[in-house]
């Protein structure tokens, strides 16, 4: 279930890392199983993702206001994962008119109940899938593991830089009607901790231009960050603090993998255009 949006307040000195142990211990038992599935490949990266989205749509059914529509809820889950398991077998051309039909049945299905924000339910397709069919076809690329990887500790480094210099150093509020929280000194802690993390996970790779990646890396933390803000806008927009409660410290899948909502797709299309991984890019 979604929990509701309370006024946010000014964090406290004692406030500002209570959520801290809750966070280490959801991202350490988030990480590994996520980790395997990208090393091991076939079959279980696709299983894991499958189990992701089939989450995430019950989280964005209820984020919208739908939680008391158990059949949408259901069209939701049935209907989202169907364009994935269409990328195994057909790839993306099957996939985008699976999205496309879904995402008007979405449309159809709520406009015949007389449901109101039926265009919200159906954006939750897109926004699900794409990032899904990214992490797919960047992990099929023969460079895959490496950037898959790479991608996963920028995205980690950003959260943590940007939650500890935004506690730390405070500051400027970088889109205080969106997310009060956030400051301009957490996104560019977030940036330096992806450059940072960046260059040194390529280094242990053994891939890359350095200086490329570290400015990469920095780009990244700025995409996860818009991503973060976007999930946070649909959030207040619809009063809910949460999109979940199955991760401790981090609510839901949304509000743990929103950075990769867009960074996924934005490698992916990256990669798609310059024929390489990023990690090839000289």
């Amino acid at each position: 279930m979604v929990r509701p949006l309370a006024d946010p307040l000014a964090l406290t000195p004692k406030s500002s890392y209570a959520e801290l142990p809750l966070r280490i211990v959801s991202a350490i038992l988030i990480a590994p199983p996520a980790v395997a599935a990208i090393w091991l490949g076939t079959p279980y990266i696709e299983m894991v993702v499958l189990a992701a989205v089939f989450m995430m749509a019950v989280e964005w059914a209820r984020l919208v206001g739908h939680d008391r529509n158990p059949w949408l809820i259901g069209a939701m889950t049935a209907g989202a994962p169907q364009p994935v398991i269409g990328y195994f077998f057909g790839g993306f051309d099957i996939a985008a008119i699976l999205t496309a039909i879904l995402f008007l049945a979405m449309l159809v299905m709520a406009k015949i109940a007389k449901l109101p924000r039926g265009l919200w339910l159906a954006a939750g397709i897109p926004v699900i899938v794409l990032p899904a069919i990214s992490l797919l076809f960047i992990r099929n690329d023969p460079m895959g593991v490496q950037t898959a990887l790479w991608l996963v500790a920028v995205i980690a480094a950003t959260d943590i830089g940007a939650y500890f210099s935004g506690r730390t150093i405070g500051g400027p509020k970088l889109a205080p009607r969106i997310s009060p929280k956030k400051t301009w000194a957490g996104l560019i802690g977030g940036m330096l901790s992806a450059a940072l993390v960046g260059t040194a996970t390529i280094l242990l790779i053994g891939e890359g231009d350095i200086p490329l990646i570290a400015v990469v890396s920095a780009i990244m933390a700025v995409v996860a960050q818009m991503g973060d803000l976007s999930e946070s806008a649909v959030k207040r927009h619809f009063g809910v603090k949460d999109s979940g409660a199955i991760i401790p410290g981090h609510g839901g899948l949304f509000d743990r993998l929103d950075g990769f909502i867009t960074s996924l797709p934005t490698i992916a299309l990256a990669t798609a255009l310059s024929g390489a991984s990023v990690l090839q890019w000289h």
